[in-house]
C-alpha cells in the first residue's frame, strides 16, 4: 500500500517496507519533520497530541512523542483524545501546533499522523508542502542532552464538553426536561469515552452503549455508512430510543439513527444542524462540493447565502473563514461550528441537534421530513499506478462540456436536478464518485454510467 502524503496529513497502513507503508522509520521522519517545521517557525516549544484506540496507536504515539522530545519539543499528552479534542487544546495549551494520531474512518490496519497549526486547525497546504520538503531533505537537527523536552500528560475532555456547554444555542434545561433515551455506537474507539461524557453533561436520561470499549477491535466497518450500522438500528427500534448516535473512530464524523431504526443520513447530519444555527444566528453556510445540496436550499429559503468549497476540512475552513459563516462543514457528518472551533466536531454536533430536537419537539423523523429529501450514491473506482486521473477527468470534461461544470476540485457535473462529483481521494488510492439526486434509483444509475464512462477510458 502507498503511503499517502497530503494536507489531509501522513496516512498509511502499519508494517510492511519502509516509504510505501506507515513503518516505525517513517513515523519517525515525518514526526522529525513536522517538528523541525515548527521550529523554523518558531512559534513555541510546545506540541499537543492525542489519539484514538486503534490497535497501533501507542506504539505510534510513544514514537511521534519521543521524537519530539529528541528535537528539544515539549509534548503535552492527551493519550485517548478525539479528533476535535486536540484541536481545542492546542490553542488553550498555546501550543505551536498538534499532531493526532488517527486515521479516521479507515480500517484497523491503517493509522495516519494529522498535523495541526497553533490555531488548532489543519495545516496548509503551503505549510504540508514545506513540511514534505524538510522531510525529503532530511536534514533533522536534534537536540543535545541538556536541551531535550519533556512529556507531560493531561486530561483535556472535560474542557471540551464545558465549552460546548457554555455556548448560547445548546439548551441543556430543553434535553434534560425530554428524558431522552439515545444509543450510542463508537465502534470500540475513543467515542465510547467522549460520546457518553457528553450526553451525560446533557442531561440525558439513559444512554444505552453499544461498542464503546476502547480496544481498538472495530466490531464493524468503522465508516458510519448505512449498511454498517444495522446494530444500533435494530438496538434504536429494541429498547425504544429516541434517536441513536453513531461516530467514527476519532469522533469527528457523526451519524444519526432515528427513533425507529431507520438512518438520518449523514448527508442530513449538517443540514439538520445548521437549520438549527441559522434559525437562531442567521448568517451564511458552506458545504463541500460533495454535500447535498438540501443545505443550500434551507439556506436560501431563509434569504441567507450558501457558498460552496473544495472537499477536504481545511478548505472548507478557509471559505467560512473568507465568507464569515456561522455554520459550514461536510457531508460526510462532518460538522464546524466556528463559535466553538474551527473543526469537525461530532460532540458539538450531538448537542446542538440534540437542542434542535428538544426546541422542536418533534421525533427525529419528523424533522428529516421537514428538508428536501435528496439521496446522495458514494462510489469509488480503485487506481493502479497506470491509472492518469487527470487524463480520466479531461475526457469526462470533454463528454459532458455542454453541461454546467465545476472543476475546483475535480470535475462536479451538473445534469437538471442532478449532480455528480468526480475527484482522487486525499485519503485512499481511490477516485470518489458521488451522486445525487432525488431517489436512490436515479442517483446509483447516474453513478453507474459515470463508473461505465471511467472503464471506456482506461481501456483506451
Amino acid at each position: 500500500m502507498t503511503l499517502i502524503k497530503s494536507i489531509s496529513g501522513i496516512r498509511g497502513t502499519i508494517g510492511g517496507a519502509i516509504e510505501t507503508n506507515l513503518t516505525p522509520i517513517d513515523i519517525v521522519k515525518f514526526a522529525s519533520a513536522y517538528g523541525s517545521y515548527l521550529l523554523n517557525k518558531k512559534a513555541g516549544n510546545k506540541v499537543v497530541i492525542g489519539r484514538d484506540a486503534r490497535l497501533s496507536g501507542p506504539m505510534v504515539q510513544s514514537l511521534i512523542s519521543q521524537t519530539l522530545v529528541g528535537l528539544g519539543l515539549d509534548v503535552i499528552d492527551l493519550g485517548l483524545a478525539t479528533t476535535p479534542t486536540v484541536e481545542m487544546a492546542v490553542p488553550a495549551e498555546k501550543a505551536a501546533g498538534g499532531i493526532i494520531i488517527t486515521a479516521s474512518h479507515n480500517p484497523k490496519q491503517w493509522n495516519a499522523l494529522k498535523l495541526l497549526n497553533a490555531k488548532g486547525e489543519f495545516i496548509s497546504g503551503s505549510d504540508g508542502e514545506e513540511m514534505l520538503a524538510i522531510a525529503e531533505k532530511g536534514a533533522f537537527a536534534f537536540a543535545g542532552v541538556d536541551a531535550l523536552g519533556s512529556v507531560e500528560e493531561k486530561e483535556y475532555l472535560q474542557y471540551h464538553i464545558d465549552e460546548i456547554l457554555a455556548l448560547p444555542l445548546v439548551n441543556k434545561k430543553a434535553i434534560e426536561a425530554k428524558k431522552f433515551t439515545i444509543a450510542v455506537d463508537a465502534v470500540n474507539s475513543v467515542g465510547g469515552i467522549a460520546v457518553p461524557a457528553m450526553l451525560r453533561a446533557l442531561g440525558v436520561a439513559k444512554i444505552v452503549e453499544i461498542n464503546c470499549a476502547p480496544t481498538g477491535r472495530f466490531a464493524h466497518n468503522p465508516e458510519p455508512l448505512p449498511e454498517h450500522l444495522t446494530e444500533i438500528s435494530n438496538v434504536v427500534r429494541e429498547e425504544k430510543c429516541d434517536l441513536g448516535i453513531v461516530v467514527d473512530p476519532d469522533v469527528d464524523r457523526l451519524a444519526l439513527v432515528c427513533e425507529d431504526g431507520e438512518v438520518f443520513g449523514e448527508e442530513y447530519t449538517l443540514v439538520a444542524v445548521a437549520d438549527y444555527v441559522i434559525g437562531k444566528t442567521p448568517g451564511n453556510t458552506v458545504s463541500n462540493l460533495s454535500s447535498t445540496k438540501a443545505l443550500k436550499e434551507i439556506t436560501l429559503s431563509k434569504g441567507l447565502k450558501h457558498f460552496a468549497s473544495a472537499v477536504g476540512e481545511v478548505n472548507v475552513v478557509q471559505k467560512m473563514k473568507d465568507k464569515k459563516a456561522v455554520i459550514g462543514g461536510e457531508g460526510n457528518g462532518g460538522i464546524i461550528y466556528p463559535e466553538l472551533h474551527y473543526g469537525r466536531d461530532s460532540l458539538v454536533g450531538i448537542a446542538l441537534f440534540l437542542s434542535h430536537m428538544a426546541e422542536l419537539n418533534m421525533k427525529a423523523t419528523a424533522i428529516k421530513g421537514k428538508y428536501p429529501k435528496y439521496v446522495i450514491s458514494k462510489n469509488k473506482a480503485e487506481l493502479t499506478p497506470d491509472i492518469d486521473v487527470d487524463e480520466i477527468l479531461e475526457k469526462l470534461k470533454l463528454k459532458y462540456s455542454k453541461q454546467p461544470i465545476d472543476t475546483i476540485d475535480g470535475v462536479r457535473i451538473e445534469f437538471d436536478d442532478n449532480w455528480v462529483h468526480l475527484r482522487k481521494s486525499n485519503t485512499e488510492p481511490i477516485i470518489r464518485i458521488y451522486a445525487e439526486s432525488e431517489t436512490r434509483n436515479m442517483a446509483d444509475n447516474l453513478a453507474k454510467k459515470i463508473l461505465q464512462d471511467i472503464g471506456e477510458f482506461t481501456k483506451n
